[in-house]
């Protein structure tokens, strides 16, 4: 008995096709947990489709995932002086965000990221006349630039883009390759073609992985169903049966990602009443689990444990049976399945 991630492969593939032809020279994303399909997985599948260069989260991530992919391996994390040194293929690039770190990479293959609206890390523009000299130690194979996912102000992500060439090439840097993310396909397009000697390569991993999403389903099994009366006591802590129904074990818990959740940006009033609605229900025990029975998605009974889940099936509903599975509705980055069936 499983959470088991079920992948209809041939829709998955499909959808990675789209995704490829719209982006010519992407480069495909595998870091954290692999997008919920763990780091072999799909370096298989950028090996399948032919991609030359997989980018990974961090240099711990490229140690692992070189045994399993043959192409060059992009580092995303910057290059901080001081870092430990982890034993690396040459077949590896690091990212750099700082002229001293140019400085500290002699020899090596680098990215140098610029800073972007973002303003997480980078070059900045005051300190491009710094560069010229410092990558003549290096083996430079482009520049990056990583862009915001929404634009409130309106503003234009090719402008961003067009400000940062303009500026390379106002300190004669070389602009042969500018690697990008979070561009749509025809803002890509616009670029190359106002750019044709500079190769833009996109760094794509969720719209790649995750962006069709009835090609993946998440189900936990049901390893015990336990009928309650109201008013009896169950579970660590003791708590009441609110009313007459069913304690359902479920196969997914901590361990799996069950129960865990990251901070969401709210825009808009009804966002944030739902908010406070479920920050209300959670003080006096109320959680709505992720996972679905008979149509809706069922209360945990409490909080989930290591490995499983108790939920709790109201009377009015149909009984689960040992080895019936429900379907979970949870975030892939933060989800580690017992087993992957494919379809």
């Amino acid at each position: 008995m499983a959470l088991s991630l079920y992948v209809d492969t041939a829709r998955w593939r499909a959808h990675q096709k789209t995704v490829i032809d719209q982006f010519p020279g992407l480069i495909p994303v595998c870091k954290g947990n692999g997008y919920g399909f763990g780091h072999e997985r799909l370096a298989e599948e950028a090996a399948r489709f032919g991609a030359d260069m997989l980018a990974v989260g961090t240099t711990y991530e490229a140690a692992k995932i070189k045994d399993w992919f043959g192409g060059d391996l992009l580092v995303l994390t910057p290059f901080r002086r001081g870092e430990e040194p982890v034993p690396l293929p040459d077949r590896v690039i690091r990212s750099v965000s700082s002229v001293d770190g140019v400085h500290a990479l002699v020899g090596a293959r680098v990215v140098i990221e610029v800073m972007s609206s973002m303003k997480r890390h980078g070059v900045r523009e005051e300190e491009l006349g710094l560069l010229a000299a410092a990558i003549e130690d290096v083996r430079l194979e482009g520049f990056a630039l990583h862009l915001p996912l929404d634009r409130p102000d309106g503003t234009d992500a090719v402008e961003e883009v067009i400000a940062w060439m303009d500026r390379l090439r106002a300190a004669r840097l070389p602009l042969h390759t500018m690697f990008v993310s979070h561009l749509r396909a025809e803002e890509q397009a616009r670029l190359q073609q106002q750019f044709p000697q500079t190769r833009f390569r996109a760094r794509i991993g969720t719209r790649l992985w995750l962006g069709d999403h009835e090609a993946t389903e998440y189900r936990g099994s049901v390893l015990d169903v336990t009928r309650v009366a109201k008013g009896d006591r169950f579970g660590y802590r003791q708590q009441k049966a609110a009313s007459d129904g069913w304690l359902v074990v479920v196969a997914g818990g901590t361990s799996h990602g069950v129960g865990l959740e990251a901070p969401k940006a709210m825009h808009g009033v009804m966002p944030r009443a739902k908010g406070v609605a479920r920050a209300g229900l959670a003080t006096v025990n109320r959680n709505l689990s992720p996972f679905v029975w008979a149509g809706k998605q069922r209360w945990f009974a409490e909080p989930p444990h290591m490995q499983v889940s108790i939920l709790f099936v109201p009377a009015d509903a149909q009984e689960p049976q040992v080895g019936d599975e429900l379907v979970a509705h949870l975030r892939h980055t933060t989800t580690q399945y017992d087993r992957l069936v494919e379809r």
